[in-house]
């Protein structure tokens, strides 16, 4: 993803930036504490919904409150392994 401003408050964001991350190819056990010790590094998380049908298993929605919080999540852990 590419985002185009500073880390400034004031910055107009573009329309494709949204507090909300499709979170894709976790491992099926993931819990809910371990996605919370992940993503809650980055700013307060108003709710995360984990895949637990067949074809859902494996990924997530993150929310976060602040937009910023989600943006600095996606920037720091695109591509990054779970499972060590």
């Amino acid at each position: 993803m590419s985002l185009a401003f500073g880390k400034t408050r004031t910055a107009q964001l573009p329309p494709n930036v949204n507090r909300i991350l499709l979170v894709k190819n976790l491992p099926f056990k993931i819990t809910s504490d371990e996605m919370y010790d992940l993503f809650g590094k980055y700013g307060a998380i108003r709710q995360i919904r984990i895949g637990n049908t067949q074809k859902t298993r494996g990924s997530a929605f993150v929310v976060y409150e602040d937009i910023y919080d989600a943006k600095e999540a996606c920037e720091h852990l695109q591509g990054f392994n779970v499972t060590g």
